[in-house]
């Protein structure tokens, strides 16, 4: 039974207002699971026997945009969008599903029993009447709720040939509520792994990222490999799974990245810290050689590899271009915090410029993720301890042009220049001797070097601004050019 007290007053009157118009109405799928668990819905649904003309008659201020009768009623409730819009679909069955994605005919008019027939998992097939309390659970939903257990309303194969992406929701579904997936269920998604290609790349994603923000995200990644989605989704990952490592890593490159990335949903990080700690490594099979005896294996460039890899990936899931950014970012510059060599404060200052102020403290946590994903309990604190001060001390000296202790307007009242490009290719050559020497940054200093600056010609200015990139540039195409050589391709 569900209290109505956890139902909201705006969701009940919308139920209210259907059943004393003569229909029934009952809350359904994802809102009826979450109560039968103690969670909140993110959001609510009805079904009932009325059709679509007659429930947009009852609530004026709603609207029908899709195929499948569904009306979004507002309640008023704009502060809560859990509650802003209550979504009430007719009864209706469902048939030929030429596309794996959408029903070639909807047909409204039909009983309860026919619409909850045709719902992906028993747990969201439990049907709840608000008006007196009763609950329908003709496939057993709530002892699969019981038992924690993901089970097809039915025939698997017919659920996921209606709609293929089912099969990751499955997925999705068994990290977020720590549930397992049925064994019929189960092969029935390994048996029709393939439709999932037919299916727009951008509902996938949204699954993806869901299963990525999950609270158990290693376990869904697992399951994909398992049931073969994995390999339609990102073939890449293929390549990862029994490449072993050797050195510090007691699990091979796919372990490790499914370890470094529970390891990011463990400390609740952000989806684009995830993100990183999942294709961090990516590069590694593509990369990797032996190093000598005793099986020793290096990876020289993996980061760089990786990083266009993961951009690559990343794209074609069509996800938001800051978050790609963000993601290939920290991944090209993963490896920082992990050599000690490379740990000055001049490299540091570099590398926030690199990754942005606001990623920098990502950077450091990935390095932490990383370390757990290797089978090591932690960041050895000392060192990580080290990192951080060097990060807070080098944050304190100039890292962009607007820290310089100059500026354009003042630039100009020294040279007489007018503005233009030659003026930002000064301030950047400025702050590419700052990044290395923070003395330099001195108003006595800075107005002396101008003068000289401006003496040279505007490709002598941009070069010398463009250095700091040109060097980048430089040690990946050389990494790159390394890691043809050594596989001979190219």
């Amino acid at each position: 039974m569900i209290p109505l007290t956890k139902i909201p007053l705006p969701v009940r009157v919308v139920g209210e207002t259907l059943e004393n118009a003569g229909f029934t109405a009952y809350l359904v799928g994802g809102c009826v699971r979450d109560l039968l668990l103690g969670k909140t819905p993110k959001d609510w649904d009805y079904t009932t026997s009325a059709h679509p003309d007659q429930i947009q008659a009852l609530f004026p201020d709603s609207f029908c945009n899709n195929d499948y009768g569904t009306v979004g009623v507002k309640t008023g409730e704009e502060d809560d969008l859990r509650l802003a819009v209550v979504e009430v679909t007719p009864y209706r069955t469902e048939s030929g599903y030429s596309d794996a994605r959408r029903p070639d005919a909807v047909q409204f008019g039909v009983s309860l029993e026919e619409d909850l027939a045709r719902r992906d998992f028993t747990i969201n097939a439990i049907a709840f009447r608000p008006k007196d309390g009763s609950m329908v659970d003709l496939y057993e939903g709530m002892a699969d709720l019981h038992e924690k257990r993901l089970r097809a309303v039915r025939d698997p194969d017919e659920r996921f040939g209606e709609d293929a992406l089912r099969m990751m929701r499955a997925v999705r579904l068994a990290a977020e509520l720590d549930f397992v997936i049925e064994s019929a269920t189960m092969a029935g998604i390994t048996r029709n792994s393939k439709l999932i290609s037919r299916i727009a790349i951008e509902r996938v994603a949204a699954e993806f990222i869901r299963l990525i923000d999950s609270s158990a995200p290693m376990h869904g990644i697992a399951l994909l490999h398992k049931l073969g989605l994995l390999e339609e989704i990102i073939p890449e990952f293929v390549a990862a799974v029994g490449c072993e490592q050797g050195g510090i890593h007691a699990f091979d490159v796919f372990e490790h990245l499914l370890r470094t990335l529970q390891a990011a949903a463990d400390k609740d990080f952000s989806t684009e810290l995830r993100l990183a700690a999942l294709f961090h490594d990516i590069g590694k099979p593509a990369t990797r050689r032996t190093g000598g005896k005793n099986k020793h294996y290096t990876f020289f460039g993996h980061e760089v590899v990786g990083a266009r890899m993961t951009k690559t990936i990343l794209e074609r899931l069509k996800l938001p271009r800051e978050l790609i950014d963000t993601v290939v970012n920290l991944v090209r510059w993963h490896m920082f915090f992990s050599d000690p060599d490379l740990i000055t404060l001049a490299a540091v200052r570099r590398t926030i410029v690199r990754v942005g102020e606001d990623q920098i403290e990502s950077l450091l946590n990935l390095r932490v993720c990383d370390r757990i994903g290797t089978g090591r309990p932690k960041e050895q604190p000392f060192r990580f301890r080290k990192y951080k001060a060097m990060v807070d001390e080098a944050l304190r000296d100039p890292i962009s042009v607007k820290m310089l202790k100059i500026n354009g307007d003042r630039i100009m009242a020294i040279t007489g220049e007018k503005p233009g490009r030659k003026l930002g290719y000064a301030l950047h050559a400025l702050l590419e001797e700052v990044l290395v020497d923070p003395g330099k940054n001195t108003e006595a200093y800075l107005e002396g070097r101008v003068i000289e600056l401006f003496a040279m010609s505007e490709t002598e200015l941009l070069a010398l601004g463009e250095a700091g990139k040109e060097k980048q540039a430089e040690e990946e195409a050389a990494a790159l050019k390394e890691i043809a050589r050594e596989h001979k391709v190219g």
